[in-house]
């Protein structure tokens, strides 16, 4: 797995697999833009449908909780099933939706559709990266992981800007109705392209793991609701959602272990590379997490930029993603797995470390530059880690070995973005987190990003543990 591998000599792609590796390109862009692009158009939604802001929250959240609790159910579902019928069908799920939330005529019906939404984006998140390797020869991987990165991380930076200038162009609608288009092309695009699915005239088709799947959504609701509501607030409600999803996250344990056909098979935990994969993930991307929460409260309380300032800053980051994805593909591609995944844990720690230090030196570019350094070492982790993680898995085993992954990142977005913003509070002081004062800002920022940097070094122990694990 960390054989390495010269890029020069790698087999260039044939046409056919360049056209399936650009659907699904994207079909992953499509996924990450409908994360974000709901985001700046909540203020116009409680306008048009005289609603609180908390209930237009939903707008966002029922995306986010949809997509989180059935992915790993939909990739097992592919493998079973076969994996271009159910991407097929969740990229019209995810079209048709954006339609309903188009022309939704109240605001539980537009959320309704966003969940409708999230369900979709989580078929065409989970099996996108398991039809790389059918689709890409094995030196090829990497490149492709971090293509698939880049895509992602474009359309979580166009989200924003995007549905800003639909919404006063043509209203909110218009946020949704833009994926319409885009979804078709990307049905078309698979439809063509993507390899058919193969299965032998006898084989008998396992069943499908129900009181699993059933299980698993329960616990992985209740925790993401459990982090995501009391806006940072830890009370009662948190308590029992936590409590629930701990029963229902046993209960799922105790079902696989008794299912013939189970959601997911135990035993594949005992392999320290997909263990330490999934745990990696999640500790990385609450680090990211991180970036987004704290940062408009530093720059703006701190540094005293405006919102349009603020925004360009935070910018960088989604900007060095989008640009490092293909390079840091190829570079996992040339120099293996592991080494590129300790060089992307290594560039985030040091980028952690020395913005508390810069920032308060050197202002915008002193917070700006290690945040691209950061966002750097994020990119080749996050193609190496997929690729590494993804490696001579069974055909069987691709969809929801790729549900896990996806999973393991939404919990990590999920749990830093509460996390993360406690810790900050935390470090600033309870009552001086949003008064806009410089110093508190500051504080909490450094604090903020000391944790970060230990999150990163954790991780980076979790390398070095899985590596020797897998030597000995």
């Amino acid at each position: 797995m960390d054989t390495t591998t010269s890029v020069a000599a790698a087999p260039p792609l044939a046409p056919a697999a360049k056209w399936a590796l650009a659907s699904l390109s994207l079909t992953t862009l499509l996924a990450s833009l409908g994360t974000s692009i709901a985001n700046v158009g909540l203020p116009t939604l409680t306008q048009a449908f005289g609603a609180t802001f908390q209930d237009v929250q939903w707008v966002v959240l029922a995306y986010l909780l949809a997509m989180t609790t059935v992915i790993v159910s939909v990739g097992r579902l592919g493998d079973l099933m076969g994996r271009r019928r159910l991407l097929l069908g969740g990229i019209m799920l995810f079209t048709a939706a954006s339609a309903l939330c188009a022309a939704a005529p109240g605001l539980p019906m537009l959320i309704a559709a966003r969940a409708a939404q999230g369900v979709g984006a989580a078929v065409m998140m989970a099996l996108t990266m398991a039809f790389i390797a059918g689709t890409v020869p094995k030196s090829r991987t990497g490149t492709a992981m971090g293509l698939l990165g880049t895509t992602s991380a474009v359309g979580t930076a166009l989200g924003p800007t995007l549905g800003g200038a639909l919404t006063a162009a043509f209203g909110w609608p218009a946020i949704f109705l833009a994926c319409a288009p885009l979804g078709l092309l990307a049905l078309f695009l698979a439809q063509r392209f993507l390899p058919l699915d193969c299965r032998a005239a006898n084989a008998r088709t396992p069943a499908f793991d129900h009181p699993g799947t059933v299980l698993l959504a329960l616990a992985l609701v209740a925790y993401a609701l459990a982090v995501t509501q009391g806006r940072g607030h830890f009370g009662p409600v948190n308590a029992a959602l936590l409590g629930a999803s701990a029963v229902a996250g046993g209960l799922f344990v105790f079902v696989q272990k008794k299912a013939a056909s189970p959601l997911i098979r135990l035993a594949m935990f005992r392999n320290p590379a997909l263990t330490a994969g999934f745990v990696m993930s999640a500790l990385v991307t609450t680090v990211m997490m991180a970036t987004l929460v704290v940062g408009p409260f530093y720059l703006s309380g701190a540094l005293a930029l405006n919102a349009a300032q603020v925004g360009l800053a935070m910018s960088c980051g989604p900007a060095v993603a989008a640009l490092a994805g293909v390079p840091a593909g190829r570079l996992v591609d040339r120099f293996g797995p592991y080494g590129t995944t300790v060089s992307g844990l290594a560039a985030m720690a040091l980028g952690a470390s020395l913005l508390p230090f810069t920032a308060d030196r050197w202002a915008v570019p002193g917070y700006v530059a290690p945040l691209a350094v950061i966002t750097a070492g994020y990119a080749l982790f996050q193609a190496a880690n997929n690729t590494a993680v993804m490696a001579d898995i069974a055909a069987d085993q691709r969809g929801v070995v790729s549900g896990l992954l996806n999973l393991s990142r939404n919990l990590g977005l999920v749990t830093g973005a509460s996390v993360m913003g406690a810790v900050y509070a935390l470090g600033s002081g309870a009552a001086n987190a949003a008064s806009g004062d410089p110093g508190a800002a500051a504080a909490g920022m450094r604090f903020t990003f000391a944790v970060a940097a230990a999150l990163i070094l954790a991780a980076l122990a979790i390398a070095a543990a899985s590596r020797s694990q897998r030597e000995n």
